[in-house]
């Protein structure tokens, strides 16, 4: 850990350096550059117009909306990603015979699931959610079914040599072989959850930051809109944030990460 330290210090105020001159960039560069604040409004400018939205527009009611709905969107997406990877990596007939239609499931574009959504679900939060499954569950689901597929077979037969059977198989081999693959696939999902709450509420909604954004686009507002993304985009890092120290205290045992922990 001691030896980590000082460059950990290092790394940590060089990214607050970075953040600061960001700032400074933002507050005087579009005035310096001849931009309008109605184009690129300046940091401050953004600034207050946070303060006006959590005063009047309710931001934070609109931002709790839309994180519970990343959050269960996430949550059920990997669930559904999960179990579909193990089944189709250990079942090579329900493999060729499931593939086809959730490749065809993935190449279809989510937005134009959203507008069918609303209408057999109406204008709650299950359209939005369910746009946010769909996205979700690809990237989980090839990861953990990679991870299966990839797994030693003499490993397996030398289990079931020592009398194990599937259960014992899978739980003490198969699942834990998946796992460093399974949070590489929750790294990506975490960042794709928030944008497919976002469809949902852009296409239809009247709640949520997506309806405050499609507001904001419509009234010409520009710092309404910085707030927006800013908002969206500290959601997706809180889950992303959530995503690796889950993973770390799961894979401890690796040894990069043991020699990170040391």
């Amino acid at each position: 850990m001691t030896l980590l330290q000082p460059g950990l210090r290092q790394m940590t105020v060089g990214s607050i350096l970075l953040f600061i001159v960001f700032l400074a960039a933002w507050q005087w560069a579009p005035g310096a550059l001849g931009i309008p604040p109605f184009i690129v409004p300046s940091a401050s400018e953004v600034w207050q117009e946070f303060l006006r939205m959590l005063a009047r527009d309710r931001l934070l009611y609109h931002t709790g909306i839309t994180a519970m709905q990343v959050g269960v969107g996430f949550v059920l997406g990997v669930m559904l990603g999960i179990v579909c990877g193990f089944v189709l990596g250990m079942s090579p007939t329900a493999e060729f015979v499931l593939s086809p239609y959730i490749l065809a499931l993935q190449i279809a574009p989510k937005v134009a699931f959203a507008p069918l959504f609303i209408i057999w679900f109406g204008y709650t939060v299950y359209p939005k959610i369910l746009v946010c499954i769909l996205i979700v569950f690809f990237p989980v689901m090839i990861n953990v079914l990679g991870a299966v597929r990839a797994l030693d077979p003499d490993i397996v037969r030398l289990a079931k040599s020592f009398t194990a059977n599937r259960f014992q198989v899978f739980w003490k081999i198969e699942f834990p072989a998946a796992m460093p693959p399974l949070f590489a696939g929750l790294r990506i999902a975490s960042t794709l959850a928030v944008i497919g709450v976002l469809v949902g509420e852009l296409v239809g909604g009247n709640t949520g930051l997506g309806y405050l954004l499609t507001f904001a686009e419509g009234a010409g507002e520009t710092g309404k809109v910085f707030v927006t993304i800013i908002m969206l985009t500290l959601i997706g890092i809180v889950l992303y944030g959530l995503v690796v120290a889950v993973e770390a205290r799961v894979l401890h045992y690796l040894p990069a990460r043991a020699r990170l922990n040391t």
